[in-house]
């Protein structure tokens, strides 16, 4: 995930990013998080416009990585690389069956997007039912989502061209967020606010959720 900090946590705007969704069903999660960990020290240095990456395994042994790049036009060409070719000849072993990759020109951060220091991390995914009302709803300051859940230290939100999106939120702990989870709305927060983020969460259908209890993460340094 990386180069996150808290300093701003309640004056996120939203940054402009490209993010490459890569998903599939491991068989071999510590030969997977060693090849990760290669890219990150040999490539990520020589990879232009790579900002950095979330990854981890559901229970039932599904990866999940989310990366991140400064613009599609980056990310195209860190794939045409020899080097990232053959990396990825090797990595692809790891995995059972296909290994999907989405890409999302319409990408952003929301409270200063997380932290790599993050204990567990929930990956969110479904179907906008109005992206667009979508998109400027997640653009606005995020002071009341904090106050309504300060556990969250923040994520990243990316929307596919079909209204598809893929959501990660970061936490310190599962234990945390869980308790988050089961905690109403403050009574403090005004009625209009309320009715706003409830009504934002409305526009996400068909929901799944990944939980990702030992996430892992990359940055650029």
């Amino acid at each position: 995930m990386g180069h996150f900090s808290l300093e701003r946590a309640t004056e996120t705007e939203a940054y402009e990013m490209f993010i490459q969704i890569i998903q599939g069903t491991c068989r071999d999660a510590d030969t997977l998080h060693r090849q990760l960990d290669m890219w990150r020290q040999e490539q990520g240095p020589m990879a232009e416009g790579w900002l950095g990456g979330t990854y981890g395994i559901t229970d039932d042994d599904k990866f999940v990585g989310v990366v991140r790049f400064e613009s599609k036009e980056a990310a195209a060409r860190n794939s045409t690389r020899p080097e990232q070719g053959a990396w990825w000849a090797e990595t692809e072993k790891c995995f059972d069956g296909e290994v999907t990759f989405h890409d999302c020109d319409e990408a952003m951060e929301f409270l200063d997007g997380g932290a790599d220091d993050a204990g567990f991390v929930q990956v969110i995914q479904g179907r906008l039912e109005d992206p667009e009302r979508f998109r400027r709803a997640m653009a606005q300051p995020m002071d009341m989502l904090h106050e309504a859940r300060p556990e969250i230290i923040g994520g990243t939100i990316a929307i596919e061209p079909d209204g598809r999106f893929t959501q990660t939120v970061a936490f310190r702990t599962e234990d945390a967020a869980r308790e988050g989870e089961r905690k109403a709305m403050p009574e403090t927060m005004p009625a209009e606010t309320r009715r706003e983020m409830e009504d934002t969460m409305a526009l996400m259908q068909d929901v799944t959720y990944l939980d990702l209890h030992h996430p892992w993460f990359a940055s650029k340094a």
